[in-house]
């Protein structure tokens, strides 16, 4: 019988490194290229704002994700130990005395 429960594997320090440096130099970068912009304060403003809009919105939708993930990793945990427990319990041999 296979379990159905994914594997756990942990973020290594540099992975978690580089994703942390990558988000800083995009976001520093396209901050730099608003700042820059030959356009009107206006506009400036406004992708200044869509671009802090984006970001906010790819954290809420990271955070969705990962909850999701967890309430389905967490149910199928207690519906494992429910299966087990009645595996444990059921005896093949046992007779029933009337």
């Amino acid at each position: 019988m296979s379990s159905s429960t994914p594997s756990h594997t942990p973020t290594s320090p540099a992975f978690y490194l580089q994703a942390v440096l990558s988000f800083g130099l995009s976001l520093t970068a396209v901050g730099i290229g608003v700042v820059f912009l030959p356009v009107d304060g206006w506009v400036r403003a406004f992708l200044g704002i869509a671009m802090l809009y984006c970001v906010t919105s790819a954290f809420t939708l990271a955070k969705v994700i990962r909850d999701r993930q967890e309430d389905t990793y967490i149910s199928s945990r207690v519906d494992r130990a429910r299966l087990d427990k009645l595996l444990t319990e059921h005896d093949p041999f046992k007779l029933d005395a009337p």
